[in-house]
């Protein structure tokens, strides 16, 4: 004779008795995984000092440096402080800390840590900043996208920095808004061939973009015992370098430097 099966609802003779592995209080919490990950997490300690803002990123790149001649220390002591990643693009983020220039917008770049820390190394070298140990007053034209202008914010008392093309110059105003710059810092809107003279004299000046001379209004603007450094077209050479102008009692003195590679010098605003 054929036992038939059980029909459902099945008597409680017919259930198999609990598992003596599983306690009887052992309720089942489908969530119980999430539950226990969300106790972990808060367990842990937030990390801190990883990735582009680990100022161990910022050192190596200033290591770099000095290992290529730069030898200027308070140079070296801005690049530790000034997060270039916090300068350019963030899917170009990634190349902020190695020894190239990258494009900011409107066919302008961000120069390279190697001649951004020449060109301030050689500043140093004027009379007055050699003196002082610090630029002074500083006249920065091509402000760009802001990262020399928080370098110089470190190693001055003032700067005016001048920047031609509006995007840049409401760009350049909101990243060095959110970091902390010590010393006077000015960004002003408008032609920089014409330098600022109602700061004049300056101790400091320095160009981002390069022409075919070097205007008169920023030799008219440098202080005696001043230095200037910018880039110039050099026709012997058919490219551009940089001109290094001392002014002295007896007068304006220039040497030429490094072969550099610079935007060129535009007059006006845009």
């Amino acid at each position: 004779m054929t036992t038939k099966p059980p029909r459902f609802p099945l008597g409680l003779h017919h259930v198999q008795p609990r598992s003596p592995a599983r306690p009887a209080t052992d309720v089942l919490r489908p969530q119980r995984l999430l539950h226990d990950a969300a106790r972990d997490a808060a367990r842990r300690v937030a990390p801190s000092g990883l990735g582009l803002d680990s100022p161990a990123v910022r050192e190596r790149m200033v290591a770099r440096l000095h290992a290529d001649g730069l030898r200027c220390e308070p140079v070296l002591r801005a690049f530790a402080a000034v997060p270039r990643h916090h300068f350019v693009d963030s899917a170009l983020a990634i190349q902020a800390y190695e020894d190239t220039s990258l494009p900011i917008g409107l066919g302008q770049t961000i120069s390279k840590p190697s001649v951004v820390g020449r060109m301030l190394a050689l500043l140093f070298g004027g009379e007055r900043a050699a003196a002082a140990g610090q630029l002074g007053r500083v006249l920065e034209i091509g402000t760009g996208c802001g990262y020399q202008t928080a370098l110089l914010a470190h190693l001055s008392r003032r700067v005016v920095s001048m920047e031609r093309l509006k995007p840049l110059h409401d760009k350049a105003r909101e990243n060095l808004a959110a970091l902390r710059l010590p010393g006077d810092l000015r960004l002003l809107y408008g032609d920089g061939r014409l330098g600022h003279a109602p700061l004049a004299p300056y101790d400091s000046i320095v160009a981002a973009a390069g022409g075919e001379d070097i205007p008169a209004a920023w030799l008219d603007q440098l202080a005696e015992g001043g230095r200037l450094v910018a880039p110039m077209h050099d026709p012997a050479l058919g490219g551009q370098v940089l001109v290094v102008v001392d002014r002295r009692p007896e007068g304006l003195r220039r040497q030429i430097h490094d072969a550099v590679h610079f935007v060129p010098l535009k007059s006006g605003t845009a």
